[in-house]
């Protein structure tokens, strides 16, 4: 009977097809696959047979509201619409067909020369202002769409030049914005200057119209012309600076924005000074101050828009920006003094009026020519009015462009140091949070003073976190001019810490940079801080003091730039300089001279680790590359050595621990495999062996399945080979997992049924995985590249012939081993709050909810929307919290720090338990990504919800909260 069955395998695996010499001469016949036609909406447009006007607009709304359409199909809606739009009388119809040719005309595929043509034709014709409006912003659209038509263009502008005397402001308004859009400066060729028009002279002459509306226009064309290129003329300057005066909010923002790029082309052109017959100035200089006079203007948004403005124009003068933050009272150009001052003067001078002479008290102060200030009154105080501003827009358009002169000039920046400090105290939030960014911009050209420390330290106690570690990376960045002032500082820290212990992390990272930068003043600091004195012996601070860890940090960062501070350390500091430079390596640098006098051995020790890890590593993985040809046992046990090995290279070189961990995530799979296949029960029948071998390899493949969707969303930097032997073990777990089921079935109908699906899931897994490495040119392994050359003749229904070949392939090929080719980074996160640990339980009522905050920072993490919070509750209840995108905050490449809520409700407990909070990565395990665009799904046809059968990684170690929900009150 076996030997029938050996006999009738073999037949099913060779088959012969004879065929006829004539079948064998006909060539193959090739197929084109066609994508079908999705039904397009122009098909249900029919307009002939409306009766009313309303039914026609409605019909064009309807179909407008389905639009986009196929390329195929517009032509045909096009000439439809045209037909009816010689027959339509209501205004409104043809109107809205305009409105709908435009939008047909931004088709991708659609040739839209002839419908310019037809709609300049209709120009001609048509008198309603409504309709005429919109036929010039459609041929706007069609010009935009078809930038290469020079010709097309051209006439598009001769017709909006005709129309330009119409008597509506909606069609010159119009007109003027076709001709900004779609006209050129240039003149092509010499036979053509009469023919042509001076296009800015023409938008020159309606910026003088009687309609508001059509003066905006105009300045809007000529800033549209100078966005494409077309070089505008000096000349417009006069005509613009006279349009700020205008009474239309609208003309002047456009002449604003005018006189920012004519100062931008023409910086150095000389400009006459009002009132003046021989000064000038340079163009920027005048159009600086220009701009700096519409920071007073009546409208908000022109307010906001000048104090923007003002912080692009880098080439003007000294002289202009120091001006902008003096507020002082101007008449003639020159200082106005009050009644007070004049009566002062003339009581020191003893000269008083008699009255008895015309003219006596008259000011006979002498103008000096050279002492005459040429700067134009509006530039005084400029930035003084935009940070007093009573909108917040204003100020924070102030402080953008007052922080941005400033990077570009010390000078200035020292200058404008006080007028920043101020803007701590504003009473909006987000205008504290600019300022405080705005400085740290420009701290590596200033130097604060007392005065100014002290605003700036006052802010530490805003209930904000967000304002208060805005301060603590702004002190990490300024420089402090006295001793008082970093005393002053590490008090107010210190205050700080105790008020909101949440900020230790911050704080302790603030004052290492503080010692960094300060080793000076810090060394005539130390015993004060210690709090030592010269006599008499103080008792040792307690190290378990965030406090006293905030001092310490910062005189041990201060004690590696300025050894001498060492002879001033008491006896203790010694013993807790070990202790925070074990605990806490990132904040306290290594000090060579207090290592050596802790002992010898310690620097030596840590100095040879760093040079040895690198190297212990390679000779760790070069001992895996025998593993092919040891007997099963002793590779077993040198892929434990070598996990263990791995597992120390991580703990004492932080720097590789990404890699070690990667390399022994990869031999845990070796190993859990060679464990499951080790069994001797493989080779008994199945029906023989007992159920606990059974389980012990499905929890094998299980495991082997867990450790690879790890290392493939846990792990950055990995090539396309080693992602591709990553999901070869997934494979391999796949046909583990075949095989036990395989060789437990029974002869149940509804047994065969559910075997005859996880065969054909197989197989289409089998074929996505050689459809990836057929499509990225990778190179299988020994089990795979068997797989793949046998797959076309395994079939789901032949589940005894798939068993047979599976399982002495599976059992006969070893894993094989992998050495990374590159260094690769690990997904991270740390939880900075709630800390945790707490025996104070979080008490809440029972069925409503707790909110519990959260501050984490995370590393090379690439989709950020993958990433929850995970909430395991006593009962083993599991939540999952998705974050909002607006939770996140970049703070660096692949540095994220997600600050978020989570609402916590159960029901009531009998004592108060621990809740365990964690971040986590969720993932698709029947998906994969390679080279982070193409994806392939492994998943059958009858697989359930992607949602549901989606997998978490856990990012960090979850922190232990200590909550207690009561029973409500009655």
């Amino acid at each position: 009977m076996a030997a029938h069955l050996k006999k009738r395998a073999y037949e099913e695996y060779s088959q012969v097809v004879e065929q006829d010499e004539s079948q064998q001469q006909q060539p193959p016949a090739k197929l084109r696959l066609v994508q079908a036609a999705k039904p397009s909406p122009s098909l249900q447009l029919d307009l002939r047979g409306t009766t009313t006007s309303h039914e026609a607009l409605s019909k064009l709304v309807e179909f407008g509201n389905k639009l986009p359409i196929t390329a195929d199909h517009t032509d045909g809606v096009v000439r439809s619409l045209l037909e009816y739009y010689c027959s339509a009388t209501w205004p409104a119809v043809r109107a809205k067909i305009v409105m709908l040719l435009g939008d047909l005309a931004r088709t991708p595929g659609y040739k839209a020369a002839s419908l310019a043509e037809d709609l300049l034709a209709l120009v001609a014709k048509e008198e309603s202002h409504k309709v005429k409006a919109q036929l010039f912003s459609t041929l706007s659209t069609v010009g935009k769409s078809l930038p290469l038509s020079a010709d097309l263009h051209r006439q598009m502008v001769d017709s909006a030049h005709k129309s330009l005397n119409d008597t509506s402001h909606v069609v010159r308004s119009e007109c003027l914005s076709l001709i900004g859009a779609l006209g050129i400066v240039e003149r092509q060729s010499k036979k053509d200057d009469k023919k042509m028009v001076n296009l800015q002279r023409l938008l020159g002459e309606y910026t003088n119209d009687i309609d508001p509306r059509v003066r905006s226009s105009a300045f809007k064309a000529m800033i549209c012309l100078h966005q494409r290129g077309q070089k505008l003329d000096f000349s417009l300057y006069d005509q613009v600076c006279s349009a700020l005066t205008d009474d239309y909010e609208g003309v002047r923002l456009a002449a604003l924005k005018l006189v920012w790029v004519l100062s931008q082309v023409y910086p150095e052109e000389l400009v006459p000074v009002p009132g003046s017959v021989d000064e000038t100035l340079r163009l920027i200089d005048d159009g600086f101050a220009k701009i700096c006079q519409m920071v007073t203007d009546l409208s908000m948004t022109v307010r906001t828009e000048a104090a923007g403005l003002l912080g692009s124009l880098h080439l003007v003068s000294p002289k202009f920006l120091e001006q902008t933050l003096d507020k002082k009272l101007m008449s003639g150009l020159r200082r106005k003094t009050t009644a007070h001052e004049r009566q002062k003067e003339s009581y020191e001078a003893g000269e008083w009026s008699s009255g008895q002479k015309w003219a006596d008290d008259a000011p006979k102060e002498q103008v000096d020519p050279d002492k005459v200030s040429l700067i134009n009154t509006g530039a005084c105080g400029a930035f003084v009015h935009g940070l007093e501003d009573e909108f917040l827009e204003v100020r924070l358009a102030a402080v953008d462009s007052l922080c941005e002169l400033a990077s570009h000039s010390p000078s200035f920046a020292n200058t404008s140091l006080d007028f920043l400090v101020d803007m701590f105290n504003d009473e909006i939030e987000s205008v504290r949070l600019n300022a405080i960014h705005s400085l740290r911009k420009i701290s590596s050209v200033i130097i604060l003073r007392e005065d100014q420390l002290e605003i700036i330290l006052n802010v530490l106690d805003d209930f904000a976190k967000e304002i208060r570690e805005g301060v603590h990376d702004l002190l990490c960045t300024v420089k402090l001019a006295t001793k008082s002032c970093l005393n002053s500082a590490l008090q107010y820290l210190i205050r700080n810490l105790n008020k909101y212990p949440q900020d230790r992390v911050s704080i302790w990272k603030c004052v290492k940079h503080l010692g960094l930068a300060h080793p000076d003043l810090t060394l005539t600091l130390v015993p004060e801080f210690l709090g030592t004195h010269p006599y008499f012996d103080t008792p040792e601070p307690d190290m378990d003091d965030p406090a006293y860890i905030a001092v310490m940090v910062l005189i041990f960062n201060s004690a590696s730039k300025s050894p001498t501070m060492m002879s001033l350390f008491p006896e203790y500091t010694m013993r807790h300089y070990s202790y925070l430079r074990d605990s806490l390596p990132h904040l306290v640098p290594e000090i060579k001279q207090m290592s050596l006098s802790i002992g010898v051995g310690m620097a030596s020790e840590s100095a040879g680790t760093s040079q040895e890890s690198e190297g212990f590593l390679q000779d760790t993985m070069d001992k895996i590359k025998a593993l092919d040809r040891m007997d099963r046992k002793s590779a077993i046990t040198q892929m434990q050595l070598t996990i263990s090995d791995l597992d120390r290279v991580g703990h004492l070189k932080p720097r590789l621990a990404a890699s070690a961990e990667f390399s022994s995530l990869y031999i845990q799979c070796q190993l859990v495999f060679a464990k499951a296949l080790s069994d001797e029960q493989w080779g008994v029948p199945a029906a023989l062996c007992p159920q606990q071998y059974a389980d012990t390899a499905t929890a094998a493949a299980d495991r082997v399945l867990e450790l690879s969707h790890q290392l493939e969303h846990l792990f950055l930097g990995c090539s396309l080979q080693e992602m591709a032997s990553i999901l070869q073990l997934r494979l391999r777990s796949w046909t583990l997992q075949l095989v036990i089921q395989l060789r437990g079935r029974v002869t149940d109908s509804s047994k065969s049924k559910s075997t005859h699906m996880v065969c054909e899931q197989y197989l289409q897994r089998l074929t996505s995985m050689h459809r990836l490495f057929v499509a990225h040119s990778l190179q299988p392994d020994s089990f795979t590249q068997a797989l793949f050359s046998e797959m076309h003749k395994l079939a789901a229904t032949k589940s005894g012939i798939l068993a047979k070949f599976l399982q002495p392939l599976l059992i006969h090929t070893k894993v094989p081993s992998l050495i990374l080719s590159n260094k690769v980074c690990r997904a991270t996160a740390a939880i900075n709050e709630p800390i945790g640990g707490s025996d104070n339980p979080l008490r809440f009522t029972a069925g409503l909810a707790l909110s519990v905050f959260m501050d984490c920072q995370l590393e090379n993490v690439q989709d950020l929307q993958r990433v929850q919070v995970q909430v395991r509750f006593p009962d083993g209840q599991v939540q999952l919290f998705t974050p909002r995108m607006s939770d996140f905050r970049s703070m660096g490449p692949l540095s994220h720090r997600l600050m978020t809520d989570i609402y916590l409700s159960h029901g009531m407990w009998s004592d108060p338990c621990q809740v365990e909070v964690s971040l986590v990565m969720t993932y698709d395990p029947n998906i994969v990504e390679i080279s982070g665009s193409s994806v392939y799904g492994f998943a059958s046809s009858s697989s359930s919800n992607r949602s549901d059968s989606q997998g978490a990684l856990e990012l960090c170690k979850p922190v232990k909260l200590y909550v207690m929900p009561r029973a409500a009150k009655r």
